[in-house]
């Protein structure tokens, strides 16, 4: 695909939306697009192929703890094989193995196929976002980050609904090779950006176990106990709403889309004036009221009011919170601080699936959302704890 090219770092201008920047939304919203229109219908499939609660929970987690174990070595090579080589790798993984799904008759592929489907994720989504981050300002990567994350917003509007719709029309082998297409179209576009030169230096080189960035750590675990609500939603909620006879379930993946879109116009703004106390505070108290609603669950009302509330919530606190986990880190290590970041994403995801599998299975879907408010309890919980920490020596998180 040739050598990266060799221009001026592009976070020396005050302007965001630059060809690359432009081109690695639009490579993010066609794999993103691919990605969540697997998301509703991958449970549906297991449930096609014989699969319980217990079996959804497991393929699920699959993904998402290759995506995790992956992570760390997508960041590493994002420092020392450059950002070109990882995404476009991330990529190719990514449609072989969701173009692959349709031909699995049994679990063990199935699973295997997952696990795989994490490794190209677990690529090209920590590279794309460490490729967003090198072409932002950085007087503006609260609200540049927000605008890149508009472009997986965009996606996630319209690729559950529209894989739902899909699923009951065409057989599943073929909605799976249409969003193997859709991964194709974000590699063709992510093979002509102009990617950033990698600094290396002697700690680029030497650290080669070095996996984890330390000044991420904080948004990232706060990160983590908001993504295992994720866990529940994506995995089990048609499946709960099926079972109490509310239906709507494709509008509730549009409106939480739509209301997250509504947040990262202006939440990245928000943190780069006011700090991360301005956007987490009022983002987990809205995530919290949601899973309140999801575990209640009267009528469609309450289902859309909850999309509502998590779409606010997370859309207010994921841009901050990732663009926290990158502003402390030097240059040379925003690649790993990005895999810090989203390894914890992962992790929240891949131990919500298979807990709330289990929990599922033994004490219904309602449980799963109790629990999962427990987790948003713990977030804040944790984050007083930081502030009050941070208050004691005198200088902010």
């Amino acid at each position: 695909m040739g050598q990266e090219n060799q221009q001026t770092d592009h976070t020396s201008s005050a302007k965001i939306w630059t060809r690359d920047f432009i081109l690695i939304c639009f490579a993010n919203f066609f794999v993103f697009l691919g990605f969540q229109m697997t998301l509703p219908t991958i449970p549906l499939f297991v449930e096609h192929l014989g699969g319980n609660d217990q079996m959804i929970g497991f393929v699920v987690g699959a993904f998402t703890f290759s995506a995790l174990i992956l992570r760390p070595f997508a960041g590493q090579f994002l420092e020392t094989k450059g950002r070109r080589f990882v995404f476009l790798t991330g990529l190719v993984i990514f449609v072989f193995s969701v173009g692959s799904f349709g031909f699995a008759t049994g679990f063990v592929f199935l699973f295997l196929i997952r696990f795989i489907q994490g490794a190209g994720w677990g690529f090209s989504t920590t590279a794309s976002g460490t490729i967003a981050t090198d072409l932002i300002p950085p007087a503006r990567r609260g609200e540049g980050m927000g605008y890149y994350g508009l472009s997986g917003n965009l996606a996630l509007a319209a690729g559950p609904s529209l894989g739902l719709i899909l699923a009951g029309f065409i057989p599943f082998k073929t909605l799976f090779l249409i969003c193997s297409g859709l991964g194709l179209a974000a590699l063709l576009l992510a093979s002509t950006i102009r990617y950033k030169r990698v600094e290396k230096n002697a700690r680029t080189t030497a650290l080669k176990w070095d996996f984890y960035e330390k000044s991420a750590m904080q948004p990232a675990i706060l990160m983590f106990f908001i993504t295992v609500t994720f866990g529940g939603i994506a995995a089990f909620l048609p499946l709960y709403t099926a079972q109490k006879n509310i239906g709507g379930i494709e509008l509730y993946f549009l409106i939480y889309a739509l209301a997250l879109m509504l947040t990262r116009a202006f939440a990245g703004q928000i943190y780069d004036k006011k700090g991360h106390r301005a956007v987490i505070i009022p983002g987990t108290f809205l995530i919290l009221l949601a899973m309140v609603l999801l575990a209640w669950l009267p009528n469609q009302i309450s289902l859309f009011a909850a999309a509502i509330l998590y779409g606010l919530g997370f859309g207010t606190i994921q841009p901050g919170l990732q663009a926290w986990a990158m502003e402390k880190a030097p240059k040379n290590r925003r690649g790993m601080a990005n895999a810090t970041f989203f390894s914890f994403f992962d992790l929240g995801i891949g131990v919500g699936s298979l807990l709330f599998g289990q929990i599922a299975h033994n004490f219904g879907y309602s449980s799963i959302y109790w629990t999962s408010a427990g987790s948003v309890l713990c977030c804040m919980l944790f984050y007083f704890f930081l502030l009050s920490k941070e208050a004691g020596k005198g200088h902010a998180v």
